[in-house]
């Protein structure tokens, strides 16, 4: 049996003053922090920051600049090209480019209303199966391009999270309160051949989370 690792990780804190939620929306690119975020879990899988080494020969990101960015230092530190896979970017969501919430957020306004009706599929969005589907396409497309080795697939919150959801046959419905899905964190899967055989979870870059800025979908 051939044994392939794949981890799923979410990019780091961005630069969002204004406090929206940018969805697909371009130029949200990674804070200072972020940057942080982005180099030291880039140490830690290389072996920099005194953890073992990773066998990382492939790296992938979405297409959105934050992404990007935080998959940038993780191919430097292994000598990879970093690809891009559309299949990984972030969901689709009605309230992009708004803020949401109650007081002055979006909630305020009946208009919005409509598009909370149902939390199951969501109706705000890009439905959770879909989500979960595309990001699978991704992970086995990864999985035959780094067969044996390690990858890394650098993507966002919402779809890290119902990929992981799916793989372990839960529903995909959520409290996205309850999502374990930090900033820069790594959902690890670990496959023999094409079975997954085991799913892990890990915070290389937690001492930079106190503070940090987040925002629901991100």
């Amino acid at each position: 049996m051939v044994p392939t690792t794949i981890h799923l990780m979410r990019h780091g804190e961005v630069h969002n003053p204004a406090g929206v939620l940018y969805g697909r929306l371009p130029g949200y690119h990674l804070s200072e922090r972020g940057r942080a975020m982005a180099d030291m879990v880039a140490e830690h899988l290389s072996g920099a920051a005194s953890a073992p080494r990773r066998d990382i020969t492939v790296v992938v990101a979405s297409p959105l600049q934050r992404a990007q960015e935080t998959a940038t230092p993780i191919a430097a530190a292994f000598g990879v090209e970093l690809r891009t896979d559309p299949r990984l970017i972030e969901a689709g969501n009605h309230f992009e480019g708004k803020t949401f919430g109650v007081g002055d957020g979006s909630l305020r306004h009946p208009e919005h209303w409509p598009y909370l009706r149902n939390p199951f599929r969501p109706s705000w969005g890009e439905p959770y199966r879909e989500q979960a589907d595309r990001m699978l396409a991704a992970v086995d497309a990864a999985r035959e391009l780094a067969r044996g080795h390690e990858a890394v697939l650098v993507s966002h919150q919402l779809p890290v999270w119902v990929t992981r959801l799916a793989v372990e046959k839960r529903h995909l419905w959520h409290d996205p309160r309850r999502r374990q899905c930090s900033l820069a964190s790594l959902t690890t899967l670990r496959f023999e051949d094409d079975r997954l055989v085991g799913l892990g979870y890990s915070e290389p870059a937690a001492s930079l989370l106190p503070g940090a800025a987040t925002v629901a979908g991100a």
